[in-house]
């Protein structure tokens, strides 16, 4: 089956194939942003489909789109030879199966590079080596990171997310590198790093509560308003200048008193009349 069109006529990308081996977010999420380069994507998805199709139909139908799809059973012969076709020609693979169990379908690194030299290709795994094997989610990532406070769930997908952004990182890299005669090359996106790299302002203190950007200070807070909450970010100087002298407001105090006069809607209006980020919370 084919996707609906959606690739650009050019870009930097332009003439880039790319075979996409992963389904779920990270992988997908990665690939819709190299079309958007300008990449072919050729999305091949096991017998049974992508399972994001089952618990999240337009979200899968969003991610795929302009990738062509095939559903390939790659322990079949005829539909590895198929694979194989698609990985002559193309410039990059994307994976996010286990190693071991790549390995078994001959698609380690190794192989891989003996028989397609030219080609790239990104694994995007849970843990970074010795623990490539071991399974996880986002949830497990985020937990591990203190990034929760239960027993509220994630509000988005950190992880995932920003594993995929990693991976066009990562592709990226590749690419330049092979066309500057480097060769191709193997390079690895582990979700937990890539959780860990958006924790990084909790782990040094930036936004536990009570820090700077934790609740710490007025003029990066959040406040109840007459309807609704606002977030007020008059981080720089200039901003919290001019927020301060227009309401005549100094300490905690002030800032709460003031914010409950109106409307978080009304703030925000408020707020851009003047230049000063302010916004209202807004809630699914």
């Amino acid at each position: 089956m084919t996707g609906d069109t959606f690739v650009p006529t050019d870009g930097p990308l332009a003439g880039i194939r790319v075979v996409n081996l992963s389904v779920n977010l990270p992988g997908p999420a990665a690939a819709r942003h190299l079309i958007s380069l300008g990449a072919v994507v050729f999305k091949v998805e096991p017998p049974g489909g992508d399972p994001m199709e089952l618990y999240h139909a337009g979200w899968y139908r969003d991610l795929a789109l302009g990738q062509q799809l095939l559903r390939l059973d790659l322990k079949m012969p005829a539909d590895r030879a198929k694979l194989d076709e698609l990985l002559d020609t193309a410039d990059l693979l994307i994976t996010a199966s286990r190693p071991a169990a790549l390995t078994r379908l001959g698609l380690d690194w190794p192989t891989l590079h003996r028989t397609f030299p030219r080609l790239c290709k990104v694994a995007i795994v849970g843990y970074p080596a010795p623990r490539e094997n071991e399974a996880g989610h986002d949830l497990t990532y985020q937990s591990k990171l203190g990034l929760l406070t239960p027993p509220a769930m994630p509000r988005t997908l950190l992880a995932d997310m920003a594993g995929a952004e990693r991976t066009v990182s990562a592709a990226l890299t590749l690419l330049l590198a092979r066309e500057r005669g480097q060769g191709s090359g193997l390079r690895e996106v582990a979700l937990s790093e890539s959780a860990e790299a958006m924790a990084e302002p909790l782990r040094y203190g930036t936004t536990v509560p009570g820090a700077t950007l934790g609740g710490g200070i007025p003029e990066y807070n959040l406040y109840q308003a007459r309807q609704g909450w606002v977030a007020v970010a008059a981080l720089e100087p200039h901003f919290k200048l001019r927020l301060e002298e227009a309401l005549a407001i100094r300490t905690l105090a002030d800032y709460q008193t003031v914010f409950r006069g109106r409307s978080a809607d009304e703030w925000e209006q408020w707020g851009q009349e003047r230049d000063i980020p302010i916004v209202a919370v807004r809630t699914f």
